[in-house]
């Protein structure tokens, strides 16, 4: 799977109805809009995601990988 930054995976869950609820130290909680149920926490670093934490933030959003890197 390939790295990305936290920056990126902001900028892709806003594009998909997210929003950042709030903020504590590095990590943001962000809920979906029409679904409030969907909360993703995202680590802001300034370096690239490891790839169990990136899947496990998909999970999260119920987003597919192929979806991210298309």
């Amino acid at each position: 799977m390939p790295s990305t930054t936290p920056r990126n995976i902001l900028k892709f869950l806003k594009s998909k109805g997210f929003y950042i609820s709030r903020q504590s130290g590095s990590h943001m909680i962000l809920h979906h809009s029409s679904d409030n149920t969907k909360r993703v926490t995202l680590p802001v670093h300034n370096k690239n995601l490891k790839p169990g934490t990136l899947s496990s933030i998909l999970k999260q959003a119920g987003i597919n990988k192929k979806e991210l890197f298309k």
